[in-house]
């Protein structure tokens, strides 16, 4: 069962929605100030300041990452033999199997070249979240992994926004993530500060009068898919402000979004 929400603010739909994608952000890395550095994109960007209530900002997983220094260099990694025999199979890099195995809480499958894993996060995702793509001028020889509290890094850039702008903005960690029965990858939440992630809908009466029984949206997740459509994956676009969103602000936490096990008809 979903949580109960504290300290709620609901945020009513706008007419319509805009999703702004922050300009000049440079290569991020390792010990950056990125709080600092989307304050910059912010006042570079045209059409984002000032920031409205309704503002969410949703910051990509991958340049968290590597500010807060979550990186292997896999010329350092010896992998196990049950990485190197499934790597040789399946045309894959033992070294990042590796880290995707020590990273795991649990293997859930390993088959077919792919290899699925619950990560600390209590999050279900292709490779644990370890990722080799768009890293920078090392690629090749280094891997992100997901930072190690993603609720905290969304509370570091809201804090840094709050006191520079004097506005409270939610923020939203988004990853890409794969989804069952489905081709294609989209972006979810993996972090939030300053809204709720889910809203459950659930005994509250539709625009009909019938109560819903079912429903619960995935608030946050929705915010961060919007947000990619505008940020892309090859355009070197972290960071993008989505105005318009109806949402309800509060103190909550990505584990509220995360489905308890007895609830989980595919485990």
């Amino acid at each position: 069962m979903p949580p109960e929400p504290h300290s709620v603010q609901p945020v009513d739909p706008g007419p319509s929605l805009a999703v702004l994608a922050l300009l000049g952000v440079p290569e991020i890395r390792p010990g950056d100030d990125l709080p600092a550095i989307i304050l910059d994109g912010l006042v570079s960007t045209p059409g984002i300041l000032p920031l409205e209530k309704d503002d969410v900002l949703v910051v990509t997983q991958k340049v968290v990452s590597k500010a807060e220094g979550a990186i292997v260099d896999l010329t350092t990694v010896e992998p196990r033999p049950e990485a190197v025999d499934f790597a040789r199979a399946w045309d894959r890099d033992p070294r990042q199997l590796e880290v995707v195995l020590r990273e795991a809480r649990r293997i859930v499958r390993m088959e077919h070249g792919v290899l699925i894993t619950e990560t600390p996060h209590g999050f279900i995702c292709a490779n644990g979240g370890v990722d080799a793509s768009n890293v920078g001028p090392e690629s090749g020889n280094i891997v992100t992994l997901l930072p190690v509290d993603p609720d905290a890094s969304a509370a570091r850039i809201r804090a840094a926004i709050r006191d520079r702008h004097g506005v409270d903005v939610p923020v939203v960690i988004s990853d890409s993530f794969g989804r069952p029965w489905r081709w294609g990858i989209v972006d979810v939440a993996i972090g939030v500060s300053g809204l709720l992630p889910i809203e459950d809908l659930r005994g509250a009466p539709d625009r009909d009068g019938r109560i819903m029984r079912s429903t619960v949206r995935a608030v946050a997740d929705e915010l961060a898919s919007a947000a990619e459509l505008a940020l892309g994956k090859t355009a070197g676009r972290p960071a993008a402000v989505v105005r318009g969103a109806a949402l309800t602000r509060g103190e909550g936490s990505i584990r509220d979004a995360i489905m308890p096990a007895a609830w989980d008809l595919f485990r």
